[in-house]
């Protein structure tokens, strides 16, 4: 059975705090830290970058699951590598061409290749990836337009997830934008197991609860799944 991964969105937390954000974030059991790269250009907002992943890998172990939204996602491989990134996502829009050698020089930095994609985005243009003989290990499935936080769920991309998980039994797919309590099932339902959550955990008066229930919900989903 797959595990449920509840990945607090950092790009929510208090930047200014941000080693003090993770380590609440994990005591509150979250499973991985959502790290948002942009660069500006592939989308219009302008976040974090190796520095950041650097400094704050000195003050926590936990998973560093990085969403690469950049347009030359193969010049952040070795940075994030060196940083101490875990997961490295870029996205297919903007390595249809590369995307073999991005991969090859993902895992060979001890990284775990995510690919991600828009809600404008097909979903068979990832299905390749999934199918090489180098594939990727997860794909995310984008819920809103990347590029900022607090945006307002869009349920029809949840179709991808139901594709995906019926195509890959196995496959990690992880879903980030809008999820929240009241998103929850939905997205658990289609087949996601892996939760980025932002706004309603951080948000939220109790966000180890919220990270508990976000968890028990898929993990119950999955239960059914497997009885079935």
């Amino acid at each position: 059975m797959l595990k449920a991964i509840i990945a607090p969105s950092m790009l929510s937390s208090d930047f200014a705090n941000l080693a003090s954000e993770a380590e609440r974030m994990i005591e509150c059991g979250a499973d991985w830290l959502h790290m948002d790269i942009m660069d500006g250009h592939f989308v219009p907002n302008l976040t974090i970058g190796a520095p950041v992943i650097q400094s704050l890998r000195k003050h926590t172990p936990a998973y560093l699951d990085c969403h690469l939204m950049v347009t030359n996602p193969m010049d952040h491989v070795e940075p994030l590598a060196k940083a101490g990134a875990s997961g490295f996502t870029f996205h297919i829009e903007v390595s249809k061409d590369n995307w073999q050698e991005l991969v090859h020089m993902i895992k060979s930095k001890g990284m775990k290749p995510g690919v991600s994609l828009k809600p404008g985005t097909p979903v068979e243009e990832v299905f390749p990836l999934l199918e090489s003989e180098n594939p990727v290990e997860m794909v995310l499935v984008m819920t809103v337009e990347p590029g900022f936080d607090g945006q307002k769920f869009l349920p029809e991309t949840l179709n991808k997830v139901c594709v995906l998980r019926k195509k890959y039994p196995s496959l990690d797919i992880e879903v980030d934008g809008g999820l929240g309590l009241s998103t929850i099932d939905a997205a658990a339902s289609a087949g996601a197991n892996c939760i980025v959550a932002g706004s309603s955990i951080f948000g939220s008066q109790n966000p180890a609860y919220v990270i508990s229930l976000l968890s028990k919900i898929v993990t119950s989903y999955f239960k059914v799944r497997v009885r079935r």
